[in-house]
């Protein structure tokens, strides 16, 4: 146990993924019962209801939005690349709409073997979005995933590798996103969040469950797991970060349940684990 405050309810954010049973109006009415501030919308929530509603919804509800996940995929064949560039620059124009500064990316796949030229392409996409980014004031936070997401996901899978990107470019433009479920295991995770000082962009939290189930959708509730969460907190800040708290959890069991029940849990969780 860490002699560490618990992390002030004001700064818990509702990741929306974490209700996917809900619609992003049930999840806005949701946090307002549960007197949950901040919400992180996902782009298939909002493009479900269009983008001028969901904006006018959130903007309505008083909530704050901590992010929007989300932009990136960038790694693709010639013929694509126009398109993907064209579908980052709509999320930023999405995040800038929905009320936050912060676009999360997924930095994606390699299109075949040559994961090496796939993150070159990473790197690329990154610097052909940013003046758009720039321009919009949204920052482009880069979230690197789990190795095991390398084949499907992102080729982005260490905090180092998210830190050798964004060092590419300016802070002001680019940072990274820490999520605890993809970074807790990393023998260099407190070396590369002290690194990452000035650039981060969001912290995500979840527990890593033992045996983990399913692998994209098996996160546990905060507290469930092995996650030193407090200790990784506690680095974050110490690198600057004080913003908002984001619990994703990703896990269809939740999905199976109501969805006030399970925000229920997260809220009343959120003090005794953040």
């Amino acid at each position: 146990m860490f002699d560490l405050e618990p992390a002030a309810m004001d700064r818990l954010s509702l990741n929306q993924i974490t209700v996917d049973q809900w619609s992003l109006e049930e999840a806005i009415d949701g946090c307002i019962r549960a007197s949950v501030g901040w919400i992180g919308p996902w782009r298939h929530k909002v493009q479900e209801v269009g983008v001028d509603k969901a904006a006018r919804m959130v903007r309505d509800s008083g909530l704050k939005v901590s992010s929007y996940c989300r932009g990136g995929f960038f790694p693709a064949f010639e013929h694509e690349i126009a398109s993907r560039h064209e579908d980052n620059c709509r999320a930023v124009d999405e995040a800038v709409a929905l009320g936050t500064d912060v676009l999360v990316l997924v930095c994606g796949p390699s299109i075949d073997k040559n994961i090496d030229a796939a993150r070159r392409m990473v790197v690329d996409g990154i610097g052909a979005l940013i003046p758009h980014a720039r321009a919009a004031g949204v920052k482009l936070g880069i979230e690197p995933l789990h190795p095991m997401f390398a084949g499907d996901r992102s080729v982005v899978v260490t905090l180092g590798q998210a830190n050798d990107v964004a060092s590419n470019f300016s802070s002001d433009d680019v940072g990274v996103v820490v999520d605890v479920y993809h970074v807790w295991w990393d023998p260099r995770l407190y070396e590369e969040i002290e690194r990452a000082t000035g650039r981060i962009l969001g912290f995500h939290v979840s527990d890593w469950m033992v045996p983990t189930e399913e692998l994209l959708a098996g996160r546990g509730l905060i507290g469930d797991g092995v996650i030193e969460l407090r200790r990784i907190r506690a680095a974050v800040e110490a690198a600057g970060y004080g913003g908002p708290i984001e619990v994703e959890i990703i896990n269809r069991g939740l999905w199976s349940r109501p969805g006030d029940e399970v925000l229920g849990a997260v809220v009343s969780r959120f003090p005794e684990h953040i």
